[in-house]
């Protein structure tokens, strides 16, 4: 997929702007601030129909402004040796204060939002991904659930089914002025099991996929000094989940909560067998967070290359060199030139980063120059 205009119109900074897109490689230049990010997130808000940095559909709104609007114009022309003529789409979203947002496809609004995920896969790299490693375990089953749920739409489906369900159990184990209907819950923790034994399955069938090809782009960056690893882990593994959801339910029952079940699950990282947490530099940190989502982009473009009408994603890469020496700099750069990735978006407050970037590469690139919200 190649994302050939973006319009920008009152999305946090940018009053509004108009760009015309390399179908290669794009660099954003400017000091922290400037917005640089914010176009990123306009593009990833066009993917995703929401904000990488916040819940709050409002809060993208630039201040004093009624609306925003993003419109994304792609294009895809994405099979090799095809003479098909390259199909253009186009994206709106649009949304007044107080009011919901508007997603549409060439013009149609969307019933539900989930129809419009994986449409245009997109992965981003940016410092806040630090929490994956920092963070609590929702970070880890987030970045799963984000992969998935771009090739899978049954996903996307079995994971509202069952949070609907945990949060419906949840409602009945917090009731004070009755004990719950035995019944009705053993009706939900039955869908529960049904959805956590489904999701279990295409998690760890992903993790056990996604860690050879992360491990093999850890070793390129770090040049092998080091090893690493993923480990998932799940109530699922302790036998079929209904039997351990329904072992507890007094237990469940005193604390006011579920706390068995696939919203448990976590991914577990490690350095040479320890904790990535606890063992890892923040240089070692940060080339394991790029590592990981750089293999999630190899995972998304084995799909394409298996399905004839899945589209390479949008690599989005968010000063992603701070903290990094210079030999694991080089070797990140001669990854991202390469001839796998498709369009790249790539911000820096450091020219010469990009310049190192476009000096590998041949690919057509274009340079843009971010201050105060104000892009040329």
């Amino acid at each position: 997929m190649i994302l050939q205009r973006l319009s920008i119109v009152n999305y946090k900074n940018i009053r509004e702007a108009l760009l015309d897109f390399s179908p290669k490689m794009n660099c954003l230049i400017g000091h922290n601030g400037a917005g640089k990010t914010n176009v990123l997130d306009a593009i990833y808000f066009l993917s995703f129909c929401r904000s990488s940095q916040t819940a709050l559909d409002s809060q993208v709104i630039r201040h004093d402004e009624p609306f925003f609007m993003l419109e994304g114009e792609y294009v895809e022309n994405e099979r090799e040796g095809m003479d098909e003529e390259a199909v253009p789409l186009k994206i709106y979203c649009g949304m007044k204060r107080g009011t919901k947002k508007h997603f549409k496809r060439d013009k149609k609004e969307y019933r539900r939002m989930s129809e419009h995920i994986g449409l245009i896969p997109l992965v981003l790299v940016s410092p806040s991904d630090t929490l994956l490693i920092e963070g609590g375990s929702e970070e880890r089953r987030r970045l799963m659930d984000m992969v998935i749920s771009q090739l899978e739409r049954p996903y996307i489906e079995s994971l509202t089914r069952y949070n609907k369900a945990l949060q419906q159990r949840n409602a009945m184990l917090k009731m004070e002025d009755a004990e719950p209907d035995p019944e009705v819950l053993g009706i939900l923790e039955e869908q529960m099991a049904t959805e956590g034994e489904y999701i279990y399955d295409r998690r760890k069938a992903f993790v056990e996929e996604l860690t050879p090809l992360f491990q093999h782009l850890y070793e390129h960056i770090s040049g092998g000094h080091e090893q690493v690893s993923l480990g998932y882990t799940s109530h699922c593994q302790r036998g079929p989940l209904l039997d351990v959801i329904r072992r507890d339910r007094m237990k469940d029952r005193a604390v006011g909560y579920s706390l068995h079940g696939i919203h448990r699950d976590d991914l577990e990282i490690l350095l040479d067998g320890h904790p990535m947490r606890r063992e890892g530099s923040q240089g070692q940190q940060k080339t394991f967070v790029i590592a990981l989502k750089l293999a999630q982009f190899s995972f998304l473009k084995r799909a394409h290359n298996a399905t004839t009408h899945a589209p390479t994603p949008l690599l989005l890469l968010d000063d992603i060199f701070d903290k990094l020496d210079a030999s694991r700099v080089e070797q990140i750069v001669s990854l991202v030139s390469g001839e796998e990735f498709g369009q790249i978006f790539i911000t820096d407050t450091n020219r010469e980063h990009l310049d190192q970037i476009l000096s590998a590469s041949s690919h057509d690139y274009k340079i843009f120059q971010v201050k105060d919200g104000e892009i040329a």
